[in-house]
């Protein structure tokens, strides 16, 4: 175990002073967090990310918690000896997989995190897109890349129609956390498997959110020289994406995080969530711990 540093009651008080500003700023307004990456699996970041949450809830914001997957679905797959198959770097989801993402999202994944927030001593819920009709979808249409008139059939992989945040809405109210694992339904009642990044940005626009904060495994937004960028305008991301500098795995995360930014969430955050309690620190202090984009 690392000794944490001492810290003299005065400089503690002082750090609890600061973060008070903050706590007014955004008391009773809405957060929603997209769970993911180290975060998620390295148990010491799990811990830290379950106190920062009750601690938000505590001082009067109201968290909700999108979460992802992909790595505990791709081991599931791999126990059961199938082979995931990717266009375009989607996953192809037929029924079988489909089950498998559904046991694994909503079974396992959730209910952990669930367990994780009420250890801390908060009061979580688990939700799908299918409890009060949450998260209504329809089949992802996917154009090739390089010829526009040819369709890719990546199978149950979904493409929001609708959020009706109203769970949502009454669970925040009465005190509880909610925890949403990014699956909807269609129109004949079948599942469909949704990025949760996409899931996170439709849902704080939604629920007018104050903050939309995407946990990564990355610093944030870089520039071309690695520096790290930490307050940006809706504006200055579009030339970074003219330049060249966004590219790779950044652009779903940004394209979603830009989507929420233009329709009325205040600031979106794409923090490392690498950093013990970095959450905490990017929301309740005046130190960047990732790349904030603000929505003007």
């Amino acid at each position: 175990m690392s000794e944490l540093p001492v810290i003299a009651p005065r400089d503690k008080a002082e750090i609890l002073a600061q973060a008070l500003p903050y706590i007014r700023r955004f008391h009773g307004k809405t957060l929603v967090i997209k769970y993911g990456g180290n975060a998620m699996t390295d148990p010491a970041l799990q811990a830290d990310f379950a106190e920062d949450v009750v601690l938000l809830k505590l001082v009067g914001m109201n968290p909700v918690v999108v979460h992802g997957g992909g790595p505990q679905i791709e081991a599931a797959l791999n126990r059961l000896g199938k082979k995931g198959e990717f266009i375009q770097g989607m996953r192809v989801t037929d029924a079988e997989t489909m089950e498998v993402v559904e046991w694994v999202l909503a079974g396992e994944v959730q209910q952990d995190i669930v367990g994780l927030i009420n250890q801390a001593g908060g009061k979580a819920v688990g939700l799908t897109g299918r409890d009060g009709g949450l998260i209504r979808a329809q089949k992802l249409k996917m154009v090739d890349q390089h010829n526009p008139s040819k369709e890719h059939d990546v199978g149950q992989v979904g493409d929001i129609v609708s959020i009706d945040p109203s769970v949502v809405r009454a669970l925040q109210d009465d005190a509880f956390i909610p925890v949403i694992s990014p699956i909807g339904f269609g129109e004949h009642n079948e599942s469909y498997n949704i990025n949760a990044d996409v899931v996170a940005g439709k849902l704080a626009t939604v629920l007018q959110a104050e903050k939309l904060v995407l946990l990564t495994n990355t610093p944030g937004v870089l520039d071309k020289n690695g520096k790290l960028l930490t307050d940006l305008s809706a504006r200055e991301i579009d030339e970074l994406f003219a330049d060249g500098t966004l590219s790779g795995g950044m652009l779903p995360k940004i394209a979603g995080a830009l989507d929420a930014a233009r329709s009325g969430v205040n600031s979106v955050h794409i923090i490392d969530g690498r950093v013990p309690h970095a959450m905490l620190l990017e929301i309740l202090t005046d130190q960047a711990y990732g790349t904030m984009i603000r929505s003007h």
